[in-house]
C-alpha cells in the first residue's frame, strides 16, 4: 500500500474523510507563479501566502529564486524552480548551467523538463545522459536538492511515458511530473495512476496543470500524486469544509 503525506492510499475505494488533514493537504501544494509577466512584488506576495497557508513550497521562474529564498529563509517553505521550461528543448549544457545557478541561488527543488523530441524518438541514451548531467550540475552545489523530471505526457504515447518514468527512476531524480501546465493537457487521475504504477509506490509523483479546486486536488492525490503544482492553492484550501 502506497502512501500520500503519511496517509494510506486506498487503491480500490474512495478516500475517506477521516484520512484527510487540511494541513497535510497544504504541505502537498507547490504554490506556483510561472507566468511570463510575473513581477517581484507578485513573488513576494506568493511567498507571504505560502507562509500564511502552510504550503510546502513555492515554484517560481529561475530569475526569482534568490528573491524567494530570501523571503522564505527560516520558514520551512521550500523554493522550487524550473529548468528548460517550458519546452525542454534547450541544449544540455544550458540546462546544466540553469540547474547549477538555481542551486547556487538557493533552490531546494528543481523541476526539469525532459527533451520531448528525444522521448518521441525513443532516444534513451540521450535522455539518461541529459538527466544525469543536469542533476549532477545541481547536486555539485547542493547535494540534497530534490529533483523532479517533467515528461509533458500530453504529447506522449504509453510507451513514451514509460520511457520517461524509466529515465526518472534510473537517473537519481526523486519525482516524475506529468506536465508543465503549458502543454496540451493538464493533470488527469488516469494519467497520474499510470505514472504511479510505472514508478512504483516509493517514488514521487507530482501532478500539474489545471488543478483549480479541492475536488480535483483530492482526486489526483487519491490517484497517486504526492505533490500538486498549482496557482490555485489558496482557493483549494479555502474550499476545505469548515469544522
Amino acid at each position: 500500500m502506497s502512501t500520500w503525506c503519511g496517509w494510506p492510499r486506498k487503491d480500490n475505494s474512495e478516500q475517506e474523510e477521516s484520512d484527510i488533514d487540511r494541513l497535510k493537504l497544504a504541505q502537498a501544494i507547490d504554490h506556483t507563479l510561472l507566468r511570463a509577466d510575473g513581477t517581484q512584488d507578485e513573488v513576494r506576495n506568493l511567498c507571504r501566502e505560502a507562509r500564511e497557508f502552510g504550503f510546502g513550497a513555492v515554484c517560481v521562474n529561475p530569475c526569482f529564486v534568490s528573491l524567494a529564498a530570501r523571503e522564505l529563509d527560516g520558514t520551512g517553505v521550500k523554493v522550487c524552480t524550473v529548468i528548460g521550461f517550458p519546452l525542454g528543448a534547450n541544449a544540455v549544457e544550458t540546462k546544466v548551467t540553469e540547474a547549477r545557478l538555481a542551486a547556487t541561488d538557493g533552490a531546494h527543488e528543481i523541476d526539469i523538463v525532459l527533451n520531448i523530441g528525444a522521448l518521441k524518438e525513443g532516444d534513451s541514451k540521450y535522455l539518461m545522459s541529459e538527466a544525469d548531467k543536469v542533476i549532477e550540475g545541481a547536486r555539485d552545489v547542493n547535494r540534497d536538492i530534490l529533483v523532479k523530471l517533467i515528461a509533458e505526457t500530453g504529447f506522449l504515447t504509453a510507451d513514451e511515458k514509460l520511457l520517461a518514468c524509466w529515465v526518472a527512476t534510473g537517473s537519481g531524480a526523486d519525482y516524475i511530473k506529468n506536465a508543465t501546465g503549458y502543454g496540451p493537457t493538464g493533470a488527469q487521475p488516469d494519467e497520474i495512476r499510470f505514472l504511479r504504477k510505472a514508478v512504483g509506490s516509493h517514488f514521487g509523483v507530482k501532478a500539474a496543470g489545471g488543478i483549480r479546486d479541492l475536488k480535483t486536488a483530492l482526486a489526483l492525490l487519491e490517484a497517486g500524486a504526492d505533490r500538486l503544482g498549482t496557482s490555485s492553492g489558496i482557493r483549494i484550501i479555502r474550499e476545505w469544509p469548515a469544522e
